[in-house]
């Protein structure tokens, strides 16, 4: 395991820079936004606009790899997310961030492609699932550790979008510095979402619910937390509670799947996220710590989830076909993640700062009752059938969803091939 490590420590160095800077600028323009004053339904519709661009570039990217390069592709999406975001800075007009946010969402999602397709390259069968588990914790620690630097300027000042551009430019040089090769590149195609969900019902719409969720609280957290009075401390400790909770129960919670009838767990923890959803509504005019305490909880129980989903739905797939299964739900979730922030944003400017608690608590809420319809419906996948669980980050893209479906293959088979579907 060392020694896989010790064959990607640039690249894994490189991504631990990459969200530094992700982690910092998605909390500071939820931040920056409300000083701004941006009216809230503006603020949602700028900041989902790194999502759309992140499933809009999940699908361009891999052409332009095919056509030029790793090396090319990484190093121009790089350098032109850095500049995205001084432009933030030089362009305080909604208009202007939401294209900018979504030409940094096509960005990251090339960034994320080129580096999983290498990490892939790097593991063997033996080192796969390590080597992915080990990527989701430099990616959620770097998102995490990077909200705490808000705390180092103003965000009133131009100075964090400095270190935002500075951090991703560092980015580039551990990458282009490595010796490695360039991997072969392929990347899964995945299945439309009707033929999804007739495969996987309880899949799709636990993975559309994950993205509004997610994406709600890394878009409209930092508005949420101004407008509940919460200082930039504070608020960049709400949003890194949420990530560290992440990293910490992703396991357990996973392992525990891999013991009993998978939807109990997501029935389980969809239920515990939205009792806990309720527990910060109710905690928020009382204790900012509690309130601190109670999202990294959240964050514990609910980014799982979205590993959870693509493990429910491999349990019921050939081999052959979870990679393009797997595929389609993170588009699915990438397209919950572009409405959530907007949904979130209609709803706090007409309930009022209170929404957002209630919309975590009515999405999980759903997805519990819809659970359970399913278990009533369908009956267990055998035990011994049941593939085992691998993690995935929050903003993993389809290839890293194909290193996780590719980590618990039967045998080796057409990854592409989305036929002979058996129903939930």
């Amino acid at each position: 395991m060392i020694a896989a490590i010790l064959s990607c420590w640039a690249l894994l160095l490189g991504l631990g820079l990459l969200m530094l800077g992700t982690g910092l600028q998605g909390t500071l323009l939820g931040l920056r936004a409300s000083m701004e004053t941006f009216p809230t339904v503006t603020t949602g519709i700028v900041m989902s606009g790194y999502f759309a661009g992140f499933v809009v570039g999940s699908l361009l990217v891999p052409r332009m790899v095919r056509n030029v390069g790793h090396v090319r592709v990484f190093a121009a999406l790089a350098s032109l997310a850095s500049v995205m975001v001084l432009l933030h800075s030089v362009f305080l007009l909604p208009a202007a961030w939401f294209a900018l946010r979504v030409i940094t969402g096509v960005c990251m999602a090339g960034l994320y492609l080129v580096t999983e397709s290498w990490l892939n390259d790097i593991a063997t069968n033996k080192t796969r699932g390590q080597l992915l588990s080990v990527y989701m914790v430099v990616m959620m620690a770097g998102m995490g550790f990077g909200q705490l630097l808000l705390n180092v300027a103003d965000p009133r000042g131009f100075e964090l979008f400095v270190l935002i551009s500075v951090l991703i430019s560092c980015a580039l040089v551990p990458m282009l510095l490595d010796a490695g090769r360039a991997p072969e590149f392929s990347t899964p195609t995945p299945i439309t979402a009707v033929a999804l969900y007739r495969a996987s019902p309880l899949g799709i719409v636990g993975s559309f619910s994950t993205g509004i969720a997610q994406g709600s609280v890394f878009g409209m957290g930092a508005v949420f937390g101004s407008l509940i009075g919460l200082n930039v401390a504070e608020i960049s400790f709400f949003m890194t509670a949420f990530t560290f909770g992440a990293v910490a129960l992703q396991w357990p919670i996973g392992w525990l799947s891999d013991l009993i009838d998978r939807r109990k767990v997501i029935v389980a923890a969809t239920a515990i996220s939205a009792l806990l959803a309720l527990i910060a509504f109710n905690s928020v005019q009382h204790s900012t710590h509690a309130l601190i305490i109670i999202m990294g909880f959240y964050g514990g129980v609910s980014v799982p989830l979205y590993s959870l989903f693509i493990a429910h739905t491999n349990d019921h797939l050939e081999p052959r076909q979870r990679v393009s299964a797997s595929a389609g739900l993170v588009m699915v979730n990438g397209l919950g993640a572009a409405i959530g922030p907007i949904l979130c944003a209609l709803g706090i400017s007409a309930f009022g700062a209170d929404f957002f608690m209630l919309l975590l608590f009515f999405n999980h809420a759903a997805v519990t009752a819809f659970g359970l319809w399913r278990m009533a419906r369908s009956e267990p996948v055998p035990l011994e059938e049941q593939p085992n669980y691998a993690p995935m980050a929050a903003r993993g893209t389809s290839f890293a969803a194909g290193i996780a479906s590719r980590t618990v293959r039967e045998e080796t088979d057409d990854d592409s091939d989305p036929g002979g579907w058996t129903k939930l």
